[in-house]
């Protein structure tokens, strides 16, 4: 398995961090994907990678959440790190859009995104999408760069068929699913039976959103086998094959865990 959003260098984790990295090897996960939230936690996104080098891999980028008046200069700093030769980065993110509890940045955030969409083109790296509440503002963000080669995941995937349709539009994107496919009252499931299994990415998002059955505990890369399991029995699959698809589709999005 490949846990391909995980957040597991914050200080939630800082008792148990490397027993949370036992267990996931344990459980079987093979990489840890970390996107980068804003420039606090590049340090410690950074260190984690260096203690796990081949097994955690970081992603830069400025969450549509962490943005604060000084954002253009934080992209500055960020576009710089890109520019060092033989930088660790394997893709842009986590970028995107929140409407959620903020529209005060609505053009802020736009001009954010847009700005790392050109970095992922620049730099032929993929992205790794946040989006809630504002399905229509990013389907129309990316439909102006469909001429460019680029790739991605629409992370934390929760939409509904039609959402799913419009995002898989987009050839070498895929939507990365989580616990959220676990929740009783999701009809996360009911979705994924209209998208084929080689469009979606498994995915955590330690440690948030935690999967049943250890809903309203921590989440931690290892539970990533929870969701497999849910996405095999969507899918009628074994959970061989659906980890075996799955980590195709990774690998795909994200070329450097080919050569591993």
């Amino acid at each position: 398995m490949i846990d391909t959003h995980s957040h597991i260098y914050e200080p939630v984790f800082s008792a148990d961090r490397e027993e949370v990295i036992m267990r996931a090897k344990q459980a079987g996960v093979e990489y840890i994907l970390l996107p980068n939230i804003n420039v606090e936690s590049i340090g410690q996104m950074l260190d984690l990678c260096r203690r796990y080098p081949g097994y955690c891999f970081p992603m830069l980028g400025l969450h549509p959440e962490d943005i604060e008046e000084n954002y253009r200069q934080v992209l500055a700093e960020m576009k710089a790190m890109l520019d060092e030769p033989d930088h660790p980065y394997i893709a842009i993110g986590e970028v995107g859009l929140d409407y959620y509890w903020d529209k005060t940045k609505v053009k802020e955030q736009d001009e954010t995104f847009r700005t790392q969409i050109e970095w992922a083109i620049e730099y032929h790296l993929p992205l790794m999408i946040h989006s809630r509440s504002a399905h229509r503002q990013l389907v129309a963000a990316i439909s102006e760069y469909k001429g460019e080669a680029l790739s991605g995941v629409f992370h934390c995937f929760g939409g509904s068929a039609e959402e799913a349709h419009e995002l898989l539009q987009f050839p070498d994107f895929m939507l990365g699913i989580g616990g959220v496919v676990t929740y009783k009252n999701s009809h996360l499931a009911k979705t994924l039976t209209s998208v084929p299994l080689e469009r979606i990415v498994l995915e955590t998002d330690s440690p948030y959103l935690t999967p049943v059955p250890y809903r309203g505990k921590r989440n931690e890369s290892a539970y990533v086998v929870e969701v497999l399991r849910k996405v095999a029995q969507i899918y009628n699959v074994s959970e061989k094959e659906a980890e075996s698809i799955t980590n195709n589709n990774a690998k795909h999005i994200f070329p450097c865990l080919n050569s591993l």
